[in-house]
């Protein structure tokens, strides 16, 4: 069975507009039983605040369709480091999300097993500093995901890049990191949609990220060119995605081999 890992921003939906067909697609998708999840490399938020964005828009979807890289940054910690203590750098409300999933949080003058590098807006020098000396320390580095700005309607926002080449430049050790463009999204995806990663196939705007994972996993893609990128890039890149098609909108899931 195939399953669709979705981008968003760009490919449902830009600022507060949903894309023309978009939410016509999700429900052809439920209605079919096709298994999907919305995958976002942003882990500013909690998982809650991005399915309630998709409400709002209007799209008909439940939490759980939503995967954020610090969601499957908490499975690929439960399943590959089971029991491993975590010092995360975090947002307040991300912060209490990794704790509530089980994940057992570093008590005050331990050093935990592993520094969880999440987009933290709240991030401080007493955070990075913390987060040195334990990696200093023997912690394990694991980051959400690997982008260096964060896409915004008025522009860009320093997002997490520039924070992991400081921890890996300071310490000399290289962070495990999850999220797009790196293939453990992907896997954490199929196993959310109870599917293996070679029957996913991954939708979004973006080439270096949405396609460039689709392409380094061997998996297909289908590039959309309602967001970033338009033809002209896409044959500048040498990239090379399954299917191109304008908008989801055009995507006819019975008609993909």
């Amino acid at each position: 069975m195939m399953g669709f890992a979705l981008d968003m921003d760009g490919t449902l939906y830009h600022g507060d507009r949903p894309i023309p067909g978009a939410r016509e697609f999700i429900n052809g998708l439920k209605e079919k039983g096709i298994p999907f999840r919305f995958v976002t490399n942003n882990s500013s938020h909690a998982r809650g605040f991005y399915a309630s964005r998709l409400k709002r828009l209007g799209f008909d979807i439940e939490d759980r369709d939503v995967l954020t890289s610090t969601i499957a940054t908490v499975n690929f910690i439960r399943e590959r480091r089971p029991g491993k203590t975590v010092y995360a750098i975090a947002t307040p409300d991300v912060a209490q999300e990794i704790a509530d999933s089980g994940i057992p949080m570093v008590k005050d003058g331990n050093v935990p097993d592993i520094v969880l590098l999440t987009f933290d807006t709240t991030i401080d020098y007493k955070k990075l500093n913390e987060g040195y000396q334990f990696i200093m320390g023997g912690a394990e580095f694991i980051a959400t995901h690997p982008d260096d700005v964060c896409p915004t309607e008025y522009g860009y926002d320093v997002d997490i890049g520039p924070f992991i080449r400081l921890f890996e430049s300071l310490t000399g050790k290289e962070a495990v990191v999850v999220g797009k463009p790196n293939r453990l999204l992907l896997d954490m995806a199929a196993v959310d949609m109870g599917i293996s990663p070679e029957d996913v196939i991954m939708v979004g705007d973006r080439l270096s990220t949405d396609i460039r994972m689709a392409v380094d996993a061997g998996i297909r893609s289908i590039l959309v060119l309602s967001g970033e990128t338009d033809r002209a890039l896409l044959e500048k890149s040498g990239m090379h995605p399954t299917w191109v098609f304008d908008s989801v909108s055009d995507i006819k899931p019975d008609c993909l081999n």
